[in-house]
């Protein structure tokens, strides 16, 4: 029983912590624009829901929702990332692997 309150306490402050945090990087507006912007009204409407969710102390649930609404507000950011983790990890075997999930074709040819 305990476990699952320190756990709905870390969610609980990373939700308040992520969000502050955009906030504060971006700027309220921004934020705003990013999070209710037309094509992304689905995944924020997950997104924030989970967050509700969770506040309304359904952490597992809520974590799940609000990942699905994460993966889909940042689906377009994932290959970036994985092309800059490619770079700059310069291990062979997950260069490779990261190379094929960005998009990238570093062959030598």
């Amino acid at each position: 029983r305990h476990i699952l309150c320190i756990f709905q306490t870390f969610s609980l402050l990373y939700q308040i912590l992520f969000l502050s945090g955009l906030a504060f990087i971006i700027g309220l507006r921004r934020t705003a624009h990013f999070f209710f912007q037309r094509q992304k009204l689905r995944s924020s409407a997950f997104f924030l829901g989970g967050v509700a969710l969770v506040l309304l102390r359904w952490p597992r649930i809520g974590m799940l929702v609000e990942t699905y609404g994460f993966v889909l507000l940042f689906k377009s950011f994932f290959p970036m990332a994985f092309g800059f983790l490619a770079a700059a990890l310069n291990i062979p075997f997950l260069t490779t692997i990261l190379n094929k999930l960005s998009g990238n074709s570093s062959s030598m040819v």
